[in-house]
């Protein structure tokens, strides 16, 4: 799925196509939070700083192994991404912003090409 949204946002930068690169921008970003290591989560041979408290030093201190999401999980998060949109586009239309609401629903409406199987 990643890599389809990746395609998807090469062809939508191409195309100039603001909705679509800030749907897909904001899936992407999404997933790459999802894999961030949580915080207080520190790798076994990194040793602490005696000039700087909290502070990693020695080999690797600055890498952190990412969490690896399964297909499910990308598929829960792009599902939420387009929850989202077409919640905050209802709440716009509500209020009489229908030029945002209709945004946010075009927006849904490419994440939710994603969502759909491929023939």
């Amino acid at each position: 799925m990643r890599t389809n949204l990746r395609d998807d946002l090469k062809a939508a930068l191409k195309a100039r196509d603001r909705v679509a690169i800030t749907a897909l921008r904001s899936a992407l970003a999404a997933i790459d939070n999802a894999e961030a290591v949580p915080d207080g989560h520190s790798s076994g041979d990194v040793t602490g700083s005696e000039h700087v408290a909290g502070a990693a030093s020695g080999l690797g201190a600055a890498e952190a192994e990412r969490r690896h999401l399964t297909e499910a999980d990308l598929r829960s998060i792009v599902e939420h991404e387009v929850q989202e949109r077409t919640a905050a586009a209802k709440e716009y239309a509500q209020l009489g912003r229908t030029d945002l609401a209709e945004r946010l629903r075009a927006e849904a409406e490419v994440l939710d090409r994603h969502l759909r199987p491929t023939p």
